[in-house]
This record gives structure tokens, C-alpha cells and sequence, in this order.
């Protein structure tokens, strides 16, 4: 995978071209009047640094279903260098998520099992009911499905016997479906509200478990990052305290590490 043609990149450089993907991200979906938002650690660096938090090395970006699929159906049409990547373009695709990589980059994660290029997210965040019963259901489906997605592509790391055992097993399991199989199931399960008249918001693709009102999104406005202005609701305030609690607050110092790991190379 790696040749001679390629450079080795630190975290700096990593970072201007992730800013480089953002800002042609950026430009395309306001020409194209598709509404985004930094997201994630992006967003509580914006709201708390102007920038980058000093630890974080990703960039994140948010979109209602609506504009998620406008954009993956228009943006690679749109130039040779930076491609969008889901599992709607690759049916092997490892994420429940969607990436823009910038292909005269590679880039290694997982200890080499995944191999993409420098690239910023892009996550989804589908309509859900605003009942326990349904959420919970939702989310422990989108769990397993990460789940097996994950024995599949063999990145399930433990240090018990036991453990390894039933990774094993997992392992020669999930193999008797296709890769992607599990991502696509993750997905069906994502989207099973999107068609209903919901007010509601969740996040199917990631982690977290939460059920937002779409107001935060009835309207869009700028912050600061990294010296430029990017699109953020105009309830970001309550969309980070929904997601993180008291997101201007700094987290102990044994939590302030970057928690990617990945080699990172130019292509020359």
C-alpha cells in the first residue's frame, strides 16, 4: 500500500488539508443550497477555541437526511480531486457514515485495515419517534449491526482468551455475508422513520444515544474556525448541551488525547 511516492505527514499538515476539504465541502453546498453544520469536536472547537480543539485532529460535519442524500447524489459530479464515500457508492464501505477524501492522500486506520485518504465526516442524523421504547429499540439495532460490522472487518482488539475466542467464532460468522452486509442493515434501520412526519432527531450512525427537536435546525447561522466562518444551527448551544452536557468546559487532562489512530501520507 505504501510505495515510494509517497510522504509521510504529520499532524499539522493532516490538519490544513483537512481544512482544504472543508472549505471545498463548504463552497459546494452553498452553491447548491444544501444545509451542513460543523459538528461534533468541530463544533465545540468553534464554540470554545475558534478552532481545532488542541488535542482533536478530525473534522466532523452534520447533515439532516435530506441534504445527506442531495449531496451524496451531486458532490463527486462536482470536481476530479475530492470524492464522497458511503456505502451508497461502495457496497463494501466499513462506516454507517459518510466521508469526503481528498484522493491524492492516503490514509491508514485501524492498524491498516482500513485504507482511505485524508478525509473530514460526514454524518447523518436521521428522524426518529420521541418515545423510549422505539429509541431504545433503534439504537441497541444500530449497535449490533455496528457490531458485527466490526468482527467482520476483524478490528475488535481484546487481551482475554475468552474473548478472543468469541472473536474468533464472530469472525468466521460474520464472514458468511457479504462486507457491507451489516452496514446496510445499519442503515435501512437508521433511515425506518425518515418518510414520517417526525419533529424529532437522532444519531444512528455514531455512539451517542439522544433524541433532539428539529427546531435546532429551523435555521443556520456562522461561527468562527480556524480563522474562517462555517455553517452551525442557530441551536447549537442547545444541540452541544444535549450531546455533551457543559461542552465549554475542558475535560481532565488524562482525557485530553486524540483518540485516532492512523498514519497519514501524501501522494507526490
Amino acid at each position: 500500500m505504501i510505495t515510494k511516492s509517497m510522504t509521510k505527514i504529520g499532524v499539522e499538515e493532516l490538519k490544513k488539508i483537512q481544512l482544504e476539504i472543508l472549505d471545498v465541502v463548504a463552497d459546494f453546498c452553498e452553491k447548491n443550497h444544501i444545509n451542513y453544520w460543523i459538528d461534533s469536536g468541530t463544533l465545540i472547537g468553534a464554540a470554545r477555541h475558534k478552532g481545532y480543539i488542541p488535542w482533536d485532529d478530525d473534522i466532523d460535519l452534520g447533515m439532516l437526511p435530506e441534504d445527506y442524500e442531495k449531496f451524496a447524489r451531486l458532490f463527486n459530479a462536482s470536481n476530479d480531486r475530492y470524492k464522497f464515500c458511503d456505502h451508497s457508492t461502495d457496497k463494501e464501505w466499513f462506516y454507517l457514515f459518510g466521508k469526503v477524501i481528498d484522493t491524492k492522500t492516503v490514509l491508514l486506520e485501524r492498524g491498516g485495515k482500513v485504507a482511505l485518504g485524508i478525509n473530514i465526516d460526514i454524518f447523518p442524523y436521521d428522524y426518529c419517534l420521541n418515545d423510549a421504547k422505539a429509541l431504545k429499540k433503534q439504537y441497541d439495532t444500530r449497535d449490533k449491526y455496528k457490531a458485527l460490522n466490526n468482527y467482520q472487518w476483524k478490528v475488535v482488539e481484546s487481551r482475554s482468551l475468552i474473548k478472543n475466542i468469541y472473536r474468533l467464532l464472530m469472525g468466521i460468522y460474520t464472514n458468511c455475508f457479504p462486507k457491507g452486509y451489516f452496514i446496510k442493515k445499519g442503515l435501512e434501520n437508521a433511515r425506518k422513520y425518515n418518510s414520517t412526519n417526525t419533529e424529532y432527531v437522532g444519531n444512528f450512525t455514531c455512539g451517542l444515544r439522544f433524541c433532539a427537536p428539529k427546531s435546532i435546525f429551523k435555521s443556520y447561522t456562522k461561527l468562527e474556525f480556524e480563522g474562517k466562518q462555517y455553517s452551525v444551527p442557530v441551536g447549537y448551544k442547545e444541540w452541544l448541551t444535549l450531546l455533551y452536557g457543559d461542552y465549554m468546559k475542558l475535560p481532565p487532562k488524562e482525557k485530553q488525547v486524540s483518540h485516532h489512530d492512523f498514519e497519514a501520507y501524501r501522494i507526490d
